[in-house]
């Protein structure tokens, strides 16, 4: 990379450490930037170093906000008896996407794998069991991911929240919309059929 300004280098670097971005994509990113206008530099600069600064766990839903609490958490038209229990910010998000959940998040930030060790102090089960046991909630939706890691967390946590009166429910999984059977696994297969349910 001796072809290229030590500065010019210094940003290709840095960018190649993001995920998903090998050297050519941060090389084709960094000749971008120096492209472009001093003021979209200086924004793209700035928006970064504010995101370092605000950006916090809300001390409700340990989802990613700039205000505390969140503005789902703060938002007087979400159903404040329902919370659904998710692995990532990124769930929540997609989640809140769908316009499908009007209720509230818990954010575990990861799920259990021993093999990796991680138990359930590493994540944000305790808070969990705080908000459940003031008794203001009444169902408690477990939507971590369908792989082991997340099937290991619902069980968990289902078996943890067993002597609670909240209700504990699962997302259903299965078939997608669109998707082919004979691409499919056996798992995903199984699950769709254990979980029909009568037209």
């Amino acid at each position: 990379m001796g072809y290229y300004p030590p500065s010019l280098v210094r940003l290709i670097k840095h960018l190649s450490r993001l995920p998903g971005i090998g050297e050519k994509t941060a090389t084709r990113l960094a000749l971008h930037i120096l492209r472009s206008s001093y003021e979209d530099a200086k924004g793209l600069s700035e928006s970064i170093l504010e995101v370092k600064d605000r950006v916090r766990l809300c001390s409700k839903c340990f989802g990613l906000a700039d205000t505390d609490p969140c503005n789902l958490c703060a938002s007087p038209h979400r159903d404040r008896t329902i919370v659904c229990v998710v692995e990532q910010p990124s769930d929540l998000v997609a989640l809140e996407k769908s316009g499908a959940f009007k209720g509230l998040y818990h954010v575990l930030h990861g799920a259990l794998s021993p093999m990796n060790g991680i138990g359930p102090d590493d994540l944000k089960i305790k808070e969990l069991v705080t908000r459940v046991a003031d008794g203001k909630i009444r169902e408690l939706i477990l939507a971590t991911n369908t792989n082991v890691e997340g099937e290991a967390t619902a069980s968990y946590l289902a078996q943890r929240f067993k002597a609670y009166p909240a209700r504990v429910t699962r997302i259903a999984s299965g078939v997608p919309m669109g998707s082919d059977l004979k691409y499919l696994d056996e798992v995903t297969i199984s699950r769709a059929m254990e979980r029909r349910r009568e037209l």
